[in-house]
C-alpha cells in the first residue's frame, strides 16, 4: 500500500468518525494495485439473488405426431399411442420475474437437467432498453383496434423500476447477467440486443461480468425504414447486438455467409456456359487459375448486418407484438453460436422469436418473460411452429408452461421457502396480518373484527381474503357459506390469487340457493407494489365463467366411445378505463376504445361535441383468443422438487394439482381471425372421466373449468 501522509491519515479518520464516504482519491491511494477502469453506479453491490423457488407446471403442449404410431417399443416409449412425447427434454416457457427464474434455474434442481443437456450454449436477450417506450398491445376487435395497457406490475418493472435512469437499468441488468453467465456452459456465448440509449452502459457491464478479453463482437444491425427530416442529428437507423463468450479459450463458432452483392457480381466474367468466373493470380504456382463463383461459399457475414429487414406489417411471421424481431436475425445468431441439439435460452422472450427459430433449427430452448401476454403470444406461436414442422414431416419437441406460482407470492410477502415446514407456517402467520391489511387497502375496504372468515367490508358487502400460498378451495367457500347463514350475511366479495379447479360455477349456485351472493374476484399481482396501491391503480377483476357441452358418442358393444367438447358461452368482466371518463376527456372529432365491465365500447365525439357509443364486442366469442381441451384431466400429477432441509437432498412432492395436457386447441391468428367452437372427437374407453377446458381471452388472461363425463 502506498505511504500516506499524516494529513491524509487524519483526513481519513475525520471521514470515518463523521460516518461519511471517503473521497474517490483514497480508493486509489489505499488500494493502488487495484487501479483500473471500473463501472460504478449508485447502489452497486456484488450480492446476487440466490432464491430457489419450485417451478410449477401449469400446462404441457405437444402436437401429436400421428393418430396412431402403432408399436411404440421401437421408439423406446418416447411417444404414447397418439404420438405425444413421454420422455426426453421438454422445452420450457416460463412466466415470472426473470431474476427469480434465473436464480431458481441456477441454484435449483432444474440445473441438473440443464447440465445433462450439455448446459446452455447460447443466450440471446432483448431487454426493454427504451425507457420511454409504450408497452401497450394493439388487439383487433372486428375492424377496430383496442389498445391494451400493460398491467401495473409490468408498467412498474419496465418503466418505473428500470426507467429511473442509468443506475436503475444497470442494477437490473447487472444482476441478471451475472446469473446468466453462471448458467452458460464453458463453450457458451451471450448476445445482448440494445440501441444507442444503453449500448455504452451495456459494454461496460458486460466487460465487468464476462471480462474484456471475452468480448466477441459489437454487431450493427442496420435496418430500413422511412427517414424523417431532422435538423439536429443524423437519423438513428440501427441497433447494436453485443456478444461475449463465457470462456477465453473455447466457444462455439460457425462462420456465416450471405449472397454476394450485385456490385460484387459485376466484377466476375461469364463463360459460354453462363458460369461466373474470374482469373486468380497465383504467384506460388507461377501463373493464374480460374475460380468459379458457384464454388465460392458466399460472402462472409461481418459485423455490419445490412441485409435483414425488420418485420414488416404484412410479414407472415408478424404476430403484432411491438418489440418483435425478424426470424432471420435470430437464425443467423443461433446458427453461428450453437449446434443442432444444443440448448439455447431467451430470458426476455417477448413474442417468442428466439424459441420459434430454435425449434425450427433443431435446438432445445428455454424462454421466459414477466408479461402474461408475452407468454400467451409465444404459446400460440410455438403451437403454430409444431403444426408447421408436423406438416413438413420434421421433428419437434413438446413444451411446457411453468411459473413460480404460489411460491413466488410467498417470496413477495417474505416467507423463506428454505425453512422447515413448521417454521414456514409460523412465518406465514406472522406475515398474514400485514398481508391482509395490504389487500384490503388495495381493495379500498375497511377492516373488520370478530369474524371467522371475513377480513373487511366495502359498499355493504363483507370481504373475505383467500390465502396467499394456496388456491381458494371448496372447503374455504363452504366455511364462508356456514358463517353467512349463522350471521344472516347475504353479500360477500371473495378475493383470491387462484381458485380451485372446477370450483365455479357450482359452488356459487349452491350459495345462491341459500340466499347468499358470493362474488369471486382475482387479486392482481400489482397489490405488492406500494405505489400502485397508494395511487388506487389496482383493479380486482371478476372471475370469468366458461360454459361447455360434452358431445358423447357411445361405442358399439365392447368398443371405445368418443367425446368432443362444444364451447357454448364465455363471460368476462374486464375493465380498462370507463365510458364516463372517456366522454369527459375526449376532444371534438375524437374517439377512444375502452373496456368496461366485460364490454368493449368505442366512444366518439363529433364536431359539435355530441357523444356516441358503439359496442364492439357483438358476441361472447369476441372475447376469446384461444381455447384448449384436456380430454383426460387428472391423468398427470404436478410434481415439484424441493430440498429436504434435514438431508439437503432434492425430493419430489405432489402439489395436489394436475397438469393441463393441451390435447386440442383453436386460436385466432393475425391472418385468420376465425375460431372453431367444437373440438375434435377423442376416442375414450368406457367409464367416467374429467375433461378440462381452458379459455384465454384477448388480453392473455386464462380461465379453466372441469366437467365430468360418462362414456
Amino acid at each position: 500500500m502506498p505511504r500516506l501522509t499524516d494529513q491524509e491519515k487524519q483526513e481519513i479518520l475525520r471521514f470515518i468518525e463523521a460516518d461519511k464516504p471517503l473521497p474517490d482519491k483514497y480508493r486509489f491511494l489505499l488500494f493502488g494495485e487495484k487501479r483500473e477502469v471500473e463501472l460504478v453506479w449508485n447502489g452497486k453491490t456484488n450480492e446476487v439473488c440466490n432464491i430457489v423457488l419450485p417451478f410449477q407446471t401449469i400446462e404441457q403442449v405437444d402436437e401429436p405426431r400421428a393418430e396412431n404410431l402403432g408399436d411404440t417399443s421401437a421408439q423406446g416409449f418416447l411417444f404414447d399411442e397418439r404420438g405425444r412425447q413421454l420422455k426426453g427434454w421438454t422445452n420450457k416457457l416460463i412466466w415470472g420475474d426473470n431474476k427469480l427464474v434465473l436464480s431458481s434455474l441456477k441454484n435449483g434442481p432444474l440445473r441438473e437437467e440443464i447440465e445433462a443437456q450439455g448446459g446452455l450454449k447460447l443466450i440471446y436477450i432483448d431487454p426493454p432498453f427504451d425507457v420511454g417506450a409504450d408497452f401497450s398491445m394493439d388487439i383487433e376487435i372486428g375492424s377496430d383496434t383496442f389498445t391494451k395497457k400493460p398491467n401495473i406490475l409490468e408498467e412498474i418493472a419496465y418503466r418505473d423500476t428500470w426507467g429511473k435512469g442509468a443506475d436503475s437499468f444497470i442494477s437490473m441488468i447487472y444482476e441478471r447477467l451475472v446469473l446468466m453467465r453462471d448458467l452458460l456452459s464453458e463453450d457458451g456465448s451471450i448476445y445482448v440486443h440494445c440501441d444507442w440509449r444503453v449500448n455504452h452502459h451495456l459494454r461496460q457491464v458486460l466487460d465487468e461480468v464476462f471480462g474484456r478479453d471475452s468480448f466477441l463482437n459489437e454487431i450493427i444491425w442496420k435496418y430500413f425504414s422511412f427517414k424523417r427530416k431532422t435538423a439536429k442529428k443524423f437519423p438513428q437507423k440501427h441497433d447494436d447486438i453485443i456478444s461475449y463468450r463465457n470462456s477465453k479459450n473455447k466457444f462455439i463458432w460457425h462462420t456465416q455467409f450471405k449472397p454476394h452483392s450485385a456490385d460484387y457480381l459485376k466484377r466476375w466474367k461469364i463463360d459460354k456456359d453462363g458460369r461466373r468466373y474470374r482469373d486468380d493470380v497465383n504467384p506460388t504456382a507461377g501463373g493464374t487459375r480460374i475460380i468459379y463463383l458457384d464454388e465460392v461459399e458466399g460472402d462472409i457475414v461481418d459485423s455490419v448486418w445490412d441485409n435483414i429487414p425488420p418485420v414488416n406489417p404484412q410479414a407472415i411471421e408478424r404476430v403484432n407484438y411491438p418489440t418483435q424481431k425478424p426470424e432471420a436475425l435470430l437464425e443467423r445468431i443461433i446458427k453461428a453460436s450453437s449446434n443442432e441439439g444444443d440448448l439455447v435460452a431467451d430470458f426476455f422472450c417477448g413474442s417468442g422469436t428466439m424459441a420459434a427459430v430454435a425449434e425450427k433449427l433443431g435446438r432445445k430452448w428455454i424462454a421466459s418473460d414477466l408479461g402474461k401476454f408475452a407468454i400467451h403470444t409465444t404459446r400460440k406461436r410455438m403451437i403454430g411452429v409444431q403444426r408447421g414442422l408436423k406438416a413438413e414431416g420434421k421433428d419437434y419437441r413438446a413444451f411446457e408452461i411453468l411459473n413460480l406460482g404460489k411460491y413466488e407470492r410467498q417470496h413477495y410477502i417474505g416467507v423463506n421457502p428454505n425453512l422447515r415446514e413448521g417454521e414456514q407456517i409460523r412465518q406465514l402467520q406472522e406475515k398474514e396480518s400485514a398481508f391482509i391489511d395490504l389487500i384490503l387497502k388495495a381493495y379500498r375496504a375497511e377492516k373488520v373484527e370478530n369474524f371467522a372468515c371475513f377480513n373487511g367490508k366495502r359498499a355493504g358487502r363483507l370481504v373475505s381474503v383467500g390465502p396467499v400460498n394456496l388456491p381458494v378451495t371448496r372447503l374455504f367457500v363452504e366455511e364462508i357459506i356456514l358463517e353467512c347463514r349463522k350471521k344472516q350475511i347475504t353479500r360477500v366479495d371473495l378475493l383470491g390469487f387462484e381458485f380451485e379447479m372446477g370450483l365455479f360455477p357450482n359452488v356459487l349456485d349452491e350459495a345462491r340457493s341459500k340466499g347468499i351472493d358470493i362474488a369471486p374476484k382475482y387479486i392482481p399481482a400489482e397489490v405488492f407494489d406500494k405505489r400502485a396501491v397508494e395511487k388506487n391503480q389496482v383493479v380486482f377483476h371478476d372471475v370469468a365463467a366458461i360454459e361447455v357441452k360434452p358431445i358423447v358418442k357411445e361405442g358399439k358393444k365392447g368398443q371405445p366411445g368418443s367425446v368432443a367438447v362444444e364451447l357454448t358461452d364465455f363471460s368476462v368482466f374486464y375493465s380498462q378505463d370507463s365510458i364516463k371518463h372517456a366522454e369527459e376527456t375526449l376532444g371534438n372529432k375524437g374517439s377512444k376504445i375502452i373496456a368496461e365491465k366485460g364490454q368493449i365500447v368505442k366512444v366518439s365525439k363529433d364536431a359539435q361535441g355530441i357523444v356516441s357509443r358503439e359496442v364492439l364486442t357483438k358476441n361472447w366469442t369476441d372475447w376469446i383468443d384461444y381455447w384448449a381441451v384436456d380430454f383426460n384431466f387428472e391423468s398427470k400429477r404436478e410434481i415439484i422438487r424441493v430440498k429436504n432441509p434435514e438431508t439437503d437432498e432434492w425430493e419430489e412432492q405432489w402439489t395436489g394439482d394436475y397438469i393441463f395436457e393441451n390435447e386440442w386447441q383453436s386460436f385466432r391468428t393475425r391472418k385468420d381471425r376465425s375460431l372453431e367452437l367444437v373440438s375434435v372427437s377423442r376416442e375414450c374407453l368406457p367409464g367416467v372421466r374429467k375433461i378440462a377446458v381452458k379459455v384465454v381471452d384477448i388480453f392473455g388472461n386464462d380461465t379453466m373449468t372441469i366437467i365430468g363425463v360418462r362414456v
